[in-house]
């Protein structure tokens, strides 16, 4: 079979995914990771791994889509993590600095609220609306059914909601 579609190298490719989507990885990453340099360093280390395992991929199609549950799975390792190092060394935090902006106010208060809820909830809205996924590249991400996701979504929103009405 012909196919018009080039055959990239891994290289090729994952330039090609770096520069259309890194940005957006590293954001998906920081709603759930809540660090911008450790974000960046989850969403470097989906694209070495997903470079390393380029001749095993059953569809180099689906790259961006394995991509994107590899940064989800990073983070919630990264999160995991975490986890252990406050319960084990809690005087380790550092304290975000404050924006004294109303924007930035606003922008605290939802991200806060984002904080709040669930695990899945907040990766499935994270999916949704900020990377603006179907239900089923949703489901196909967290390796979850599509109801899951309504699920989820429709409990996570409304938890937001009361959260941030509770700040008003």
């Amino acid at each position: 079979m012909v196919t018009d579609r080039p055959v990239w190298t891994a290289d090729e490719a994952l330039e090609q995914l770096y520069a259309a989507h890194w940005r957006r990885l590293v954001r998906l990453s920081v709603l759930l990771v809540h660090d911008q340099g450790l974000a960046e360093e989850i969403v470097q280390d989906a694209f070495v791994a997903v470079h390393g395992r380029w001749g095993r991929l059953r569809d180099p199609e689906h790259a961006l889509a394995y991509l994107r549950q590899a940064v989800v799975n990073r983070s919630r390792s990264a999160l995991r993590h975490r986890g252990v190092v406050d319960r084990h060394a809690a005087n380790l935090r550092v304290a975000d600095s404050p924006d004294p902006t109303p924007a930035a106010d606003q922008r605290s208060a939802v991200l806060d609220a984002l904080r709040a809820l669930p695990q899945r909830q907040r990766e499935v809205l994270a999916l949704r609306y900020y990377l603006d996924l179907s239900e089923s590249e949703i489901a196909d991400t967290l390796g979850i059914s599509r109801g899951a996701v309504k699920s989820h979504a429709s409990r996570g929103a409304a938890a937001l909601r009361s959260l941030l009405q509770e700040d008003l």
